[in-house]
């Protein structure tokens, strides 16, 4: 289920990129790293593409490349500044790093390719995060949870200025086979506390009608509850989209409690023209070379 939320292609046994890393593939080709971030330990496949490798870290103070290469881009990036061992003479010279300067000096022979340019602009801009995050004050308290505390960092980076297009955040634990009311409730709180905080971050930086904000989770519930007070893994689910560019209501139609598709909910909105119309009238890019089709627009839910 994660794998076809993320990739947005069910009828592959096996993903291999994501439907926001086609599209920084599509868009953003030879554009800044941070086209694209990730709070946490690994990129989610969602964003992983086959040309452009976003950037991801779960503090700003573990900031770090995690795309292909990532051994070379360490000797590269050395803390202590010294450089790589001395090639072979038959061998093209290595690239001499600079940190003071944060030049990268090539010799005759060698390539500047995207390696070595991620390498500088990791360092480079390592820094320029930590300084946003520790000097960001936000008009209201974040929660004190790792979602909270990722929104905060994210804010911090959309004042600082970054060329960031996609950011991605995520608060795990709804898999509520057991016990849900409490757990569920727990969870939704941490959720709204957290957008709140973030949405009232962006009117006071005046960047809220620069954001668009959107949920999804890999599977809905079941209707029925279990024998543990809790519910199954489901079908259809819910999806947020959140923003002052947003029309409210509801796209689609209520599901029924009752007409039910083997104890699961019908779902009347193919989740693919969300991300179609996210990619078509917010991001302002044409959706088939990264969906695979033409999926219906929701031309009612956005603001003129």
């Amino acid at each position: 289920s994660m794998d076809i939320w993320q990739s947005a292609q069910p009828e592959r046994d096996v993903a291999e990129s994501g439907w926001l890393g086609r599209y920084f593939d599509n868009t953003c080709s030879g554009t800044d790293p941070h086209i694209g971030v990730a709070m946490g330990a690994q990129l989610p496949l969602a964003m992983q593409g086959e040309r452009v490798t976003p950037l991801s870290f779960d503090r700003p103070d573990s900031y770090r490349y995690t795309g292909r290469d990532q051994e070379h881009y360490l000797e590269l990036n050395h803390k202590d500044g010294v450089e790589p061992a001395a090639a072979p003479s038959t061998q093209p010279a290595q690239p001499k790093i600079v940190r003071a300067k944060h030049e990268i000096e090539i010799t005759p022979g060698s390539q500047l390719d995207f390696l070595h340019r991620t390498a500088m602009d990791a360092q480079v801009s390592s820094d320029d995060i930590l300084r946003m995050t520790r000097t960001h004050q936000s008009p209201t308290p974040y929660p004190g949870n790792e979602f909270g505390q990722g929104l905060k960092t994210v804010a911090a980076m959309i004042q600082g200025g970054l060329p960031t297009r996609v950011y991605y955040v995520s608060l795990g634990g709804f898999d509520t086979h057991a016990g849900e009311r409490g757990r569920h409730d727990n969870l939704m709180t941490q959720l709204a506390q957290g957008i709140s905080a973030f949405y009232k971050d962006l009117k006071d930086q005046k960047n809220q009608d620069r954001v668009l904000m959107m949920t999804f989770s890999e599977f809905g519930r079941r209707v029925a509850q279990n024998a543990s007070g809790g519910t199954d893994h489901g079908t259809a689910a819910p999806m947020f989209l959140i923003g002052s560019g947003m029309k409210q209501g509801l796209a689609g139609k209520y599901p029924s409690l009752t007409d039910l598709d083997q104890g699961d909910l019908k779902y009347n909105l193919d989740f693919r023209s969300v991300y179609a119309t996210v990619l078509q009238n917010w991001m302002d890019t044409p959706s088939k070379p990264i969906l695979g089709q033409q999926f219906p627009t929701l031309n009612n839910i956005l603001k003129a």
